[in-house]
């Protein structure tokens, strides 16, 4: 969808009000999907049916009401809120951004109850459907952009996004089986608030650097910002495909080795899927640095874009090969560790490298531009994975503590 955005109206303002107005819906979406599929996915893969059901319901209903609620709230103050991310923005392009986020808002809602619906899935471990599912609200929701966006504009995209997650939401609901009354004050109710409370403010801090970006390239010249966000879509497509197919399937599996203390096997299946994610990984950086700009150029490269557009791309597709590295890599320790239900450790080593980051990101971006922004998150990325392998490796290393 983005791609089929930025080749036919080109890279502008009307582009990066789009890309800016699913920032913070974005953000809440890697808050919500992160916190949620760690805390829900080992909770979940242990019960008996019957409280499974129960449980599931419950979430569901809990995070798709909440996230209504905050919709509502964000609709009605998005004058005041939306100029704030985008300062450098004409008072035409915030005007375009404010109602796009008015519609994507919808959308946030479809992401949180996606969020619940996917650990679900996940819990039980059944991992094709929730895959394909997504694969035909996908193609829907594209077919439906190509038919609109030559009569309505830019804001057919946002429809097409709230169209793509109202499909997801009705084609995973079935997981949820027969009504079950919900439990409030079950144990996996319980349990999943005292492990998210210390996971869920930490995650919507160290996420917001979405939002810097948009605040950062709304400065710079039109059409930065959205060559910035298509490279990172293209990581983040990268990243969902190898994560989905590498490490979620390990999480049900290191919850019941944590569980049952067989941490020798713990520390094997996660260093096997590490060992994956670094040979995929410079599969993908040796295709990028030989091939990169020619694929760039036959992907995107026509329509409204430029050849000037695609090469400055591939720089930064380059500069940002951390995204590929330390985010799939990182993704790995970081579920070994919430398997073992430890939320607080990944999310303040995050936290901790995230603040030292910021200063240092802004910096390198008033001296070098979108470049400088680019490799500054990769270092990020990959700093943050190798202090995330040292601890889990010392602490695995210890069974007799982890057992106590």
């Amino acid at each position: 969808m983005p791609w089929y955005v930025v080749t036919h109206l080109g890279v502008g303002f009307e582009t990066d009000s789009y890309f800016a107005s699913g920032a913070l819906p974005q953000l809440i979406f890697l808050v919500v999907s992160f916190s949620l599929a760690q805390v829900l996915v080992p909770l979940l893969a242990t019960e008996d049916e019957e409280t499974f059901r129960r449980d599931a319901w419950g979430f569901f209903i809990a995070v798709s009401a909440l996230f209504s609620l905050l919709a509502v709230l964000l609709f009605v103050t998005a004058g005041y809120w939306v100029p704030l991310f985008v300062p450098g923005f004409s008072d035409k392009a915030k005007q375009l951004t404010v109602s796009l986020s008015r519609i994507q808002l919808l959308a946030m809602v479809g992401n949180a109850s996606v969020a619940v619906l996917w650990s679900v899935y996940y819990a039980r471990q059944k991992f094709v459907w929730a895959e394909l599912s997504a694969t035909f609200a996908n193609v829907a929701a594209l077919l439906f952009l190509i038919w609109t966006l030559p009569h309505y504009g830019i804001a057919s995209a946002a429809w097409a996004t709230v169209l793509n997650l109202g499909l997801k939401v009705g084609l995973l609901l079935p997981v949820l089986g027969r009504w079950q009354m919900p439990q409030w004050d079950s144990y996996a109710m319980r349990e999943a608030w005292r492990r998210i409370q210390p996971f869920l403010l930490g995650q919507a801090y160290s996420r917001t650097d979405p939002l810097i970006d948009r605040f950062l390239t709304s400065m710079s010249i039109a059409g930065d910002l959205s060559l910035l966000y298509i490279g990172q879509q293209i990581y983040s497509a990268i990243n969902l495909i190898i994560t989905k197919a590498i490490s979620a399937p390990t999480v049900p599996r290191l919850a019941l080795a944590a569980k049952s203390g067989d941490w020798p096997n713990f520390r094997r299946i996660y260093r096997h899927r590490l060992l994956w994610m670094a040979a995929l990984a410079i599969a993908v950086g040796i295709i990028l640095l030989v091939f990169g700009e020619a694929l760039l150029h036959l992907l995107i490269g026509h329509g409204g874009i430029t050849a000037g557009n695609v090469r400055m791309l591939w720089w930064i597709m380059l500069g940002l090969i951390g995204l590929l590295i330390g985010g799939t890599a990182g993704q790995v320790t970081a579920v070994a560790f919430y398997a073992m239900g430890d939320t607080k450790t990944p999310t303040m080593l995050f936290v901790w490298t995230f603040t030292i980051y910021i200063p240092i990101k802004v910096l390198v971006f008033l001296h070098y531009g979108l470049l400088g922004l680019a490799i500054a998150t990769s270092v990020h990325l990959i700093v943050n994975f190798l202090l995330q392998l040292i601890i889990l490796e010392r602490v695995t290393a210890r069974p007799k503590v982890l057992s106590a």
